[in-house]
């Protein structure tokens, strides 16, 4: 009889970090009310696996009494979900009514995905289609296994939180890199952060390919760990300080895994290209029109130069504020623009509340 539309916060839990974000109206506007980031001990998640549900809510408990801003009072939570363990894909079905898109979806599936649908929860969403598409709809289906969703449930009602949604972290970076509505070229977005790199081609208003390799932030400060011979502390403050225009020993440290980020990045498009027949932009193009950069990684100084040049595609660092803040603010009140790269995942769970 009622519609009840409770305020939620963000929360993006990956294997080392745990960050928090929420948001509030002023206005007409939207600002930033409460952020924090929490590190997660070794072995309580890996490879995007909780191994430890009891340890995991302890964390979630200590993150909410540290957060920075306005007190959390909601126990609604937006929670992000690995998109290492995550199978997403569009699908091209007949245009149906609402009631017999579910019903088509759950007969489809299982020819999309390694797993018995009673293996997984799964939903979609219909994707805009073009004016004269009239013989087919596109689908975008989302699934993840039980076995990887239960634990962070459990997590969440240890530390008595209530999940309002749960979402696969690639959707949220589109909702927090893409500006709403609009009609786009295809595109690349590469979030790289402290533990992998995600893939996500975006397209036609649609996420369209996605994957995840295990090159990150933190092999960087390991190389110039190993090959300078300083500790992991030192070693992050040489590469957030010199970055890949600095000393030349600190770009050299680093070079033979960036070339490597480069090769997949081509490596994937080649694939993508040559195995998704029904995307007309990327077939027409010999490549894509330009590259996002997100993620803790992304504020390496000259890593925009350093993939645009061995790319030949233009590179620029993504907004994660461009759907929530005006386009005159040029500052982001109490979390500067580099640390908000950070928190790209987290910025477009807690948006999902206003957007959608």
């Amino acid at each position: 009889m009622f519609k009840i539309n409770p305020q939620s916060f963000g929360l993006d839990i990956s294997d080392k970090f745990l960050r928090i974000i929420k948001l509030g109206k002023k206005g007409d506007n939207l600002i930033l009310k409460s952020f924090g980031k929490t590190k997660i001990p070794a072995g309580i998640i890996e490879k995007g696996e909780v191994k430890n549900t009891e340890k995991l809510a302890l964390v979630i408990k200590q993150a909410l009494k540290e957060i920075k801003g306005e007190k959390i009072k909601t126990r609604y939570v937006t929670l992000s979900l690995p998109e290492e363990k995550s199978f997403l894909d569009v699908l091209k079905i007949p245009i149906l009514e609402e009631k017999e898109i579910e019903e088509t979806i759950r007969f489809e599936i299982e020819n999309y995905i390694p797993l018995e649908i009673e293996e997984v929860y799964f939903d979609f969403q219909k994707v805009k289609s073009e004016k004269n598409q009239k013989k087919y709809q596109e689908i975008l289906i989302a699934a993840v296994p039980k076995k990887i969703v239960n634990p962070y449930l459990a997590s969440l009602n240890q530390a008595r939180l209530k999940p309002l949604t749960l979402e696969v972290e690639c959707l949220s970076n589109v909702r927090s890199l893409i500006k709403k509505n609009a009609r786009i070229d295809p595109l690349l977005i590469i979030d790289l952060g402290e533990e992998k790199t995600s893939f996500i081609i975006f397209s036609r208003g649609s996420i369209r390919f996605t994957s995840t390799i295990p090159i990150s932030s933190q092999i960087l400060t390991t190389a110039i760990s190993k090959n300078l011979k300083v500790n992991m502390k030192k070693a992050e403050l040489l590469k957030s300080k010199e970055g890949l225009i600095g000393k030349r020993k600190i770009f050299d440290a680093m070079i033979p895994c960036l070339t490597d980020l480069t090769e997949q990045i081509k490596d994937h498009l080649t694939y993508y290209k040559s195995h998704n027949v029904g995307l007309k932009e990327l077939k027409k193009s010999k490549r894509l029109e330009k590259i996002l950069i997100c993620g803790s990684g992304a504020k390496l100084k000259g890593l925009v130069s350093f993939l645009s040049s061995n790319l030949k595609i233009e590179v620029e660092v993504g907004n994660p504020w461009i759907n929530i803040l005006e386009d005159k603010v040029k500052e982001v009140p109490n979390l500067s623009f580099k640390k908000s790269l950070g928190y790209t995942t987290a910025l477009g769970l807690a948006l999902k509340e206003y957007y959608d």
